[in-house]
């Protein structure tokens, strides 16, 4: 029987994972990426690792931390460094109506293919054989890019199969969860082929990898099953667009995004997605976002409306790709004020300001936590009220002891 490796160890005993299937590709075939209850991907180690490899994976491992010391224009505590924010949308009416929140980055993908930046996408689409899960893909062309537009909210992980794209080379954008780059970054620091091979890292901002079964409750609620399904949307055609299952009969289902991410999605999303310091892609070159508009109270409207992103370059060569993307025609951008965005995004900026005192939570439980490395974490957490830490701290807590109990009564 094979030993598990330390570092597989120590994130099944903290439930750290993000899915991101790093581990996989660094592992040089000894893991793989399989499907656990409730659906999500998770690493199986398949042979012995040597210690040599397990030290490699652990440095890049997002379970087990992230060290952001990137230098930008402005370094703002509760986003990050960037270069430049902007509003936009895709210039192309119909990828505009098509992608989830304008299309930003559907158009400068398509921009960056089209112009021979780099020769193809890789990103993620819906799986044919279970629409409500992901895939893999790499789109060579615009139409590929317009056609696997929109959000998918499932587990993906997408750096599990690069392996065969970094043997064979060439030049790729990559789009991927805020985790997913914080892992490719991190192997890149210790094998060049990484910068060779994924020269434009895109991003968006992610509130959370919700489980398979996530998926299966909406389906539920819209009175179908799995097995009747022949397609899934989780949202687009419109912003924020609908979640809509295609039935094989031909019929379509469909609920709000306001009832199937507010109501049903957002309560499945995995434990290491509650404590991220990071759901807005600080390591990409580019990143894209919906820029909500907000009623009196700063709570974000979802009335349909032609869809806006928010476009945030991170890097020099973010900033360039904007640039490029809509001088070429592609994408259209406006201004933005960045005093804005906490009211626009406040998921993202209540779960920054609660990280630090939900690691405490894991840490009073006996739990492993990652090791955050220049994500200003106590900034943060002074940002928020005492009240605020001290019920994000507890609530952390007892969900951990409570799991445990559960656990071991079975």
């Amino acid at each position: 029987m094979t030993s598990k490796a330390e570092f597989l160890t120590r994130v099944e005993r903290g439930d750290l994972c993000s899915g991101c299937g790093g581990c996989a590709l660094a592992s040089e075939g000894a893991i793989e990426m399989g499907l656990s209850a409730p659906g999500f991907l998770r690493p199986v180690q398949r042979a012995a690792i040597p210690e040599e490899t397990d030290r490699r994976i652990a440095a890049i491992c997002p379970g087990l931390g992230q060290t952001l010391d990137r230098q930008a224009t402005h370094d703002d505590v509760l986003w990050g460094p960037y270069e430049e924010m902007r509003t936009g949308w895709a210039s192309a009416p119909e990828l505009r109506h098509a992608a989830s929140s304008g299309g930003a980055l559907s158009a400068v993908l398509g921009w960056l293919i089209e112009s021979g930046k780099v020769e193809a996408a890789v990103h993620v689409a819906a799986d044919s054989d279970r629409p409500t899960a992901n895939r893999v893909t790499v789109s060579r062309d615009a139409a590929e890019i317009k056609a696997a537009a929109g959000s998918r909210y499932a587990p993906s992980a997408p750096l599990a199969a690069l392996g065969s794209l970094i043997a064979r080379g060439g030049r790729y954008a990559f789009v991927g969860k805020p985790c997913d780059i914080v892992a490719l970054r991190a192997l890149a620091r210790q094998d060049a082929r990484i910068d060779a091979c994924f020269p434009v890292m895109l991003s968006f901002f992610c509130a959370g990898v919700p489980s398979l079964a996530g998926a299966d409750a909406v389906l539920a609620a819209l009175g179908t099953t799995p097995d009747q399904v022949s397609g899934f949307r989780y949202r687009g055609n419109g912003w924020p667009g609908e979640a809509t299952a295609t039935l094989r009969d031909g019929t379509a289902r469909s609920m709000s995004y306001h009832d199937s991410w507010g109501k049903i999605l957002s309560g499945h999303v995995q434990r290491r997605c509650k404590i991220c310091p990071d759901g807005t892609g600080k390591e990409a070159d580019l990143v894209c976002a919906d820029a909500w508009q907000s009623d009196a109270r700063g709570y974000p409207l979802f009335t349909e409306q032609e869809g806006v992103s928010l476009v945030v370059a991170r890097t020099p060569l973010g900033r360039d790709l904007m640039a490029g993307a809509e001088a070429a025609g592609a994408l259209t951008t406006e201004g933005f004020d960045v005093t804005t965005l906490d009211r626009m995004q406040p998921g993202q900026s209540g779960r920054r300001r609660a990280v630090l005192a939900r690691l405490a939570g894991l840490r009073l439980a006996g739990r492993p936590i990652p090791r955050y490395r220049g994500l200003r974490l106590a900034e943060m957490a002074r940002s928020n009220t005492v009240k605020g830490n001290l019920r994000n701290m507890l609530g952390m807590f007892k969900r951990v002891v409570g799991t445990s109990r559960r656990r071991r009564k079975f």
